[in-house]
C-alpha cells in the first residue's frame, strides 16, 4: 500500500533537493527521508533522483509524479494546519515563509524566546505567495513582490548580491584586469577558477554575470551543495568564487575567511519584503517577528 508519508517527504526532496534540508523540515531523521525515498521509488518501479557527486537531480518520472500529487498534497496539509489551530486555543500559531538562509541567519536563534507557535516552511516564492493567499501562512520574507489582491508588501530592507572569494584564493590577476578595464579577460580568467553554487538554483550567479558581462555564464560550477550558508563555510579559508547576499556573509567577513571579489560595475539590489494578507490575525506575534528582521543587521 502507498504511505503517504512517503509521498510527502518526496515533495520536500523535491522542492529542497536536499535530505537533509527534509529531515530537518518534516522533523524526522535523515536515514528516515532516505528510506520514504527507496520505498516510494520500490513501489513505483522507477528511480526519482539521479545521485551525482552529491546532487539530486529529479528524474522525469519524478517531476510526472510530483506534477501529478502536489497539488492533493497541498490540500493535505490545509486540512492538517486548520486542526493544528482548533486545537491549540492556547497559544498563537504563526507560520512563516522564507529561504532556508534567511531562517538560519535572523529568526533561528530567536525560537526558543517565543511565547507562541511558530512553524516554518521552505519553498519558491510563488508558492508561498499562493500559501499567504490560501491562510497557510501568516508572513513571508521575500525580495519579490505579488500581484495578488489580497496580499500587501512591506520593504524593511536591501540586499546586495555580491561576487566572494574564499581567503585562500589569488584574486590578484583578476582585480589587475578590472583595473585596466579588461571585461573580457576577466570574465574569462573567472571561468577558469573553481565555483560554488547551489543545488538547482544559479539565479544569483545568472543575473550577476548577465548584469556584468552581458551574457549567461558558459560554465558548470565545481561543486553544487544544499544551500547558501554551505557554500561560504566552504569557502572559508578556502579557494574559490561564488555570488551570495551581502547579508549572509558578514559573520566570516568579519573573521576574514571570505572577501568581497567584486560588487560589479552595476551593482544589483534587492529590496526585501514583509509579505502579509491584507486581512490577517495574529497581528501582535507578526509584528514580534517584524521587529527582529528590522534589527537584524542587512
Amino acid at each position: 500500500m502507498l504511505n503517504l508519508e512517503w509521498l510527502r517527504t518526496f515533495k520536500s526532496v523535491y522542492e529542497t533537493q536536499s535530505f537533509t534540508t527534509t529531515a530537518r523540515n518534516l522533523y524526522i531523521s535523515q536515514p528516515g527521508v532516505s528510506l520514504h525515498i527507496s520505498s516510494l521509488e520500490a513501489y513505483v518501479g522507477y528511480t526519482l533522483f539521479d545521485r551525482i557527486s552529491r546532487k539530486l537531480i529529479p528524474t522525469e518520472k519524478a517531476q510526472i509524479l510530483y506534477n501529478f500529487t502536489v497539488e492533493p498534497l497541498l490540500k493535505l496539509e490545509t486540512a492538517e494546519q486548520a486542526f493544528h489551530r482548533t486545537t491549540k486555543t492556547d497559544r498563537a500559531t504563526i507560520s512563516i515563509g522564507m529561504c532556508f538562509e534567511t531562517f538560519q541567519f535572523t529568526l533561528e536563534k530567536h525560537i526558543p524566546t517565543f511565547d507562541f507557535n511558530v512553524i516554518i516552511r521552505f519553498g519558491l516564492y510563488e508558492q508561498m505567495f499562493s500559501d499567504l493567499d490560501k491562510g497557510l501562512l501568516d508572513l513571508i520574507i521575500t525580495p519579490q513582490k505579488s500581484n495578488l489582491r489580497t496580499l500587501e508588501f512591506t520593504p524593511f530592507s536591501k540586499e546586495k548580491i555580491v561576487m566572494i572569494n574564499g581567503n585562500g584564493t589569488d584574486t590578484a590577476p583578476f582585480q589587475k584586469l578590472l583595473k585596466e578595464q579588461k571585461i573580457d579577460e576577466a570574465e574569462d580568467w573567472l571561468k577558469q577558477q573553481i565555483w560554488y553554487s547551489t543545488a538547482g538554483d544559479m539565479e544569483h550567479l545568472n543575473k550577476f554575470w548577465h548584469t556584468n558581462f552581458n551574457r549567461h555564464p558558459d560554465f558548470k560550477p565545481n561543486y553544487i551543495v544544499p544551500n547558501i550558508c554551505s557554500i561560504i563555510r566552504c569557502l572559508g579559508g578556502n579557494q574559490g568564487f561564488s555570488v551570495v547576499p551581502d547579508f549572509l556573509c558578514k559573520p566570516h567577513l568579519k573573521e576574514q575567511l571570505i572577501e568581497i571579489t567584486w560588487e560589479g560595475n552595476n551593482v544589483i539590489e534587492n529590496t526585501l519584503y514583509f509579505g502579509t494578507r491584507k486581512k490577517t490575525k495574529n497581528i501582535e506575534e507578526i509584528s514580534r517577528i517584524q521587529e527582529i528582521f528590522r534589527k537584524e543587521e542587512f
